[in-house]
């Protein structure tokens, strides 16, 4: 029997991608699954899809950026089903910009969005997860331990994500609630097509990526694993281990070598 059976998971950025694919994941391992999303229709229509393959879910808007709506979302599930078990800090946004062409508007909403909306939904589970002993996974991102030219916003939320969490978990330990943070590398989940411009406005060109793109049912599997197992860190796909390593042991070398192809759309050579 999987440690999920008969368990409430709630996950941000629910309706689509890599949300949606540990709703998908978790659902058939028993939990009873609520998917949270700033796209209420979104939302319920990934629930009801969850419901037609047998699982139980709901779906409910949440603008993880509003304290006062996670504290709604999350009173709800609570009310309707006992309870939070498991709780999935997901919803995330990024851009692609040099900072020099970035309006502080874009990297407010990108910190707002990644690391209040986690800190936001946290705070309105906490008492749930702690009552039942449960667990949190942030989903990071090889950015929240290593420099990415032109996400100087996103890297800076991913980065305060370890320093929040990292330091939640220590006082949380004790009381029996694990925190995992979940780092995988490049993934085909949609972000980067919604990436914003400096300006604000919607990015229509793709990117480059490092190493082979990740599918969002592999990070599904990860989460996954790593919730059950309670670990603290879990590193997705090859490229995710090598620049944890080499970004710690030689961040000179590793600088260079992401510039190197990370650069060129932003009309940096490496030095």
């Amino acid at each position: 029997m999987s440690h999920q059976e008969g368990r409430v998971a709630v996950i941000t950025g629910g309706a689509s991608g890599i949300g949606l694919a540990i709703g998908r994941r978790l659902a058939r391992d028993g939990a009873w699954v609520a998917l949270l999303d700033r796209d209420g229709a979104a939302a319920e229509r990934a629930a009801d899809e969850l419901a037609r393959s047998g699982y139980v879910a709901h779906g409910r808007a949440c603008d993880v950026t509003d304290a006062e709506a996670c504290r709604s979302a999350i009173g709800a599930t609570v009310a309707e089903w006992g309870g939070v078990d498991v709780l999935v800090a997901n919803a995330g946004i990024s851009h692609r910009s040099l900072f020099e062409a970035t309006d502080l508007e874009v990297v407010r909403r990108v910190i707002d969005v990644n690391l209040f909306g986690a800190v936001n939904v946290t705070a309105a589970a906490l008492p749930s997860l702690i009552e039942r002993r449960g667990g949190i996974a942030a989903i990071s991102s090889v950015a929240g331990f290593a420099p990415l030219v032109g996400r100087t916003a996103y890297a800076a939320s991913k980065h305060a994500l370890h320093g929040f969490f990292g330091s939640l978990r220590a006082e949380l330990r004790p009381r029996g609630v694990a925190v995992t943070l979940v780092c995988p590398s490049f993934v085909d989940s949609g972000i980067d097509a919604h990436a914003l411009s400096g300006s604000g406005g919607r990015i229509a060109s793709g990117k480059q990526v490092v190493g082979r793109l990740l599918t969002p049912e592999t990070v599904a599997e990860a989460v996954a694993d790593g919730v059950d197992r309670r670990r603290e860190l879990v590193l997705v796909g090859a490229v995710s281990r090598s620049a944890r390593w080499v970004s710690a042991l030689f961040p000179r070398l590793y600088e260079r070598m992401m510039v190197k192809r990370q650069g060129a759309e932003f009309g940096l050579a490496a030095s």
